[in-house]
């Protein structure tokens, strides 16, 4: 039953005028007027039990029909019950009924039910319908729609309809939790270990099950997620999401210590191809790893970070370019008035000089390298002993946290997006795609994550050697599970089957492009922001990707309603180098080379569009969950 509660006017001044009483208040009831007994119905907020079909709406079979709003309380007009308070046949009261109000009846059953609704409430689309058990007659051939194309590949796994909540607040924080790609591998082990993936040791004897989800990290700056269908077999593909964690920034060169005029500076080296102007006047800090000389000679590492402002860059006082001809030098934050450390420091006991250990001369504090008093903040940091440091590999970062901005909070504003947005919506596809109990259940290869440091920045080094780690490991498991057979054709089946995603950001087209007289046409094609994620198709630097595996990627986004957007890059404008050339090269796997479109790329703080990222996480997720019954409808060589 409706409730009604009686507010008492003086008059019925709207009586007088029109001659029917219009109370403002849907629950309302007016004492001075001949319509004084009428009750004006509330807006409806439960399911009504009603099986209808007017011109105009087409109901499924076996459906009821919910109103979900669409007018305010007092749009019903005088009279107007939806409740069923006596009257007509279906119950409804239908005696005070007037143009206003548009009535619709059916036939369900040898009940006549007629539904009530205002001619000014909303579209139709605001109705939803919910199974029900009476049985309708179905709509006119005129009425029926023509069922949707299907793709050229099977529905096996039927795609999800709802619409997830979004990423941009978890990936927040991880973009804040991860200063360094060591914090980034860190933040990676805890998603990972909280959604049961069990951890294996790189230098370990694996044994690995059908349906078990595992996970490894290298040199504590790389991690390498992977879940293993449940009807895998010896030659079966990896699907890959690939993605790198570092980002360009200064870094703390091995003898740091800096010191002209009174003030104390740290001396730093260029990371990258950073935006570096735009590290001047912000409020910096130190974060990265530390490696520690424990009692017994025993070696260990530990993470740091520096939460507190503790350095700064003052811009220069001058006009123009002349920052850039001594970069590293001008760069260089300053630390602390060098009288003010020195006194500081004066009151510390003698842990900051060498000192001799069991026959050995051991020069814990590098004197000459760095300043004591950024080895004792370090100290503090890590509550360990001076003496205990033994060295670090340290990289400054801002400390101003990525936050939601905008209007419409449609944009995220934070630093070393590229390339940790892309590598947070690779994990979050896989532990989402991992969570659901059927997913690896029909599931006949292998899912898999890949996040390193770094393919683009460092590819030479051990720490950078992040794709090479991932193309063992897929051997290493192909092998594994190849174990009882001719492992050697199995691992090359496997290697012809897979497919790799490298996912980067890309340049989006700058607002000041836009509607630009005489802008280059190669220009105004550039990725834009709010399209979703960018297919790129790159001939200058002889990317892997063809016409096939672009394809098929779209082809996934497209079964799934997920917006993309192609970019060929062109020679004189350039484009973010990726992993994909890396993973290509003498291999002969399937890649696809895509990013997310993003402003301000390599600046301290850069930003990119919300809807891109949740766009890329369905994009991932569908891949993970789809690409098996796509690739078994391929017929290319």
């Amino acid at each position: 039953m409706l409730l009604h509660k009686a507010v008492s006017f003086p008059q019925c001044k709207t009586y007088a005028d029109s001659g029917r009483c219009q109370a403002r208040h849907g629950d309302a009831e007016c004492v001075n007027c001949p319509q004084k007994h009428t009750k004006k119905a509330k807006r409806p907020r439960d399911v009504l039990p009603l099986a209808s079909r007017s011109p105009g709406i087409s109901l499924p079979a076996a459906a009821s029909l919910l109103v979900t709003g669409g007018a305010a309380d007092g749009d019903y007009a005088d009279g107007a019950s939806i409740e069923g308070r006596g009257g007509g046949p279906g119950g409804i009261d239908n005696t005070h009924l007037d143009d206003n109000t548009l009535t619709t009846a059916a036939v369900a059953g040898e009940n006549h039910v007629r539904l009530v609704l205002p001619m000014n409430a909303t579209s139709v689309s605001n109705i939803h319908f919910l199974a029900a058990n009476a049985p309708l007659m179905p709509p006119p051939p005129h009425q029926q729609q023509a069922p949707p194309s299907r793709p050229f590949f099977s529905e096996k796994g039927h795609i999800r309809h709802e619409s997830p909540a979004s990423i941009v607040p978890s990936l927040l924080e991880f973009v804040n939790n991860s200063h360094t790609p060591f914090h980034a591998t860190v933040e990676a082990t805890r998603h990972l270990l909280s959604a049961s993936f069990q951890q294996l040791s790189e230098c370990g004897e694996w044994a690995l099950h059908p349906g078990g989800c595992y996970f490894f990290t290298h040199n504590m700056s790389s991690v390498f997620a992977f879940a293993v269908g449940s009807k895998y077999v010896p030659g079966g593909g990896f699907h890959v999401v690939a993605a790198h964690t570092d980002s360009p920034c200064p870094k703390l060169k091995p003898v740091a210590h800096g010191s002209k005029e009174g003030d104390m500076s740290v001396q730093v080296h260029m990371y990258g191809t950073g935006m570096w102007q735009t590290w001047f006047d912000r409020d910096l800090s130190i974060a990265g790893r530390v490696l520690m000389r424990r009692k017994g000679h025993e070696l260990t590492h530990e993470l740091v970070r520096v939460r507190h402002p503790m350095l700064h860059t003052p811009t220069l006082p001058i006009r123009g370019d002349s920052w850039k001809s001594d970069l590293e030098a001008q760069l260089a934050p300053l630390l602390a008035i060098q009288i003010e450390a020195e006194l500081t420091i004066s009151c510390e006991s003698e842990s900051s000089l060498p000192v001799e250990k069991h026959g050995i001369h051991v020069y814990p504090a590098n004197g000459s390298s760095h300043h004591p008093l950024l080895l004792q903040v370090l100290a503090e940091e890590l509550e360990c002993d001076v003496n205990e440091i033994a060295d670090f590999d340290l990289g400054v970062y801002d400390t101003q946290p990525g936050t939601l901005g905008g209007v419409r909070n449609d944009f995220v504003f934070a630093g070393r997006l590229d390339n940790l947005a892309s590598a947070y919506c690779a994990l979050s596809a896989l532990l989402d795609t991992c969570a659901e109990p059927s997913s690896l259940m029909d599931e006949t290869s292998i899912y898999m994550v890949a996040l390193f440091n770094s393919g683009k920045l460092v590819a030479d080094s051990s720490q950078g050697a992040g794709p090479q780690a991932m193309l063992q490991t897929m051997t290493h498991v192909a092998q594994w599970s190849a174990r009882d057979s001719d492992s050697e054709a199995n691992v090359d089946q496997a290697m012809r089957r897979s497919f790799i995603v490298s996912a980067d950001m890309v340049h989006g087209l700058h607002p000041s492009q836009v509607n630009t007289s005489g802008a280059n046409e190669e220009v105004l094609l550039q990725p834009k922001l709010h399209h979703g994620l960018v297919m790129r198709h790159d001939t200058v630097h002889n990317h892997a990707a063809d016409i096939v595996t672009s394809y098929l990627f779209r082809e996934i986004a497209k079964w799934n309603c997920i917006p993309t957007q192609n970019y060929a890059v062109v020679r004189d404008l350039g484009c973010c180098l990726t992993i994909n050339a890396i993973i290509a090269a003498g291999y002969g796997i399937r890649v696809v080379d895509c990013g997310l479109p993003q402003l301000s790329m390599h600046c301290v703080q850069e930003m990119c569009c919300a809807d891109d990222l949740d766009a890329a996480f369905r994009h991932f997720r569908a891949f993970f969950e789809h690409f098996t019954a796509i690739d078994e409808h391929l017929r290319v060589d």
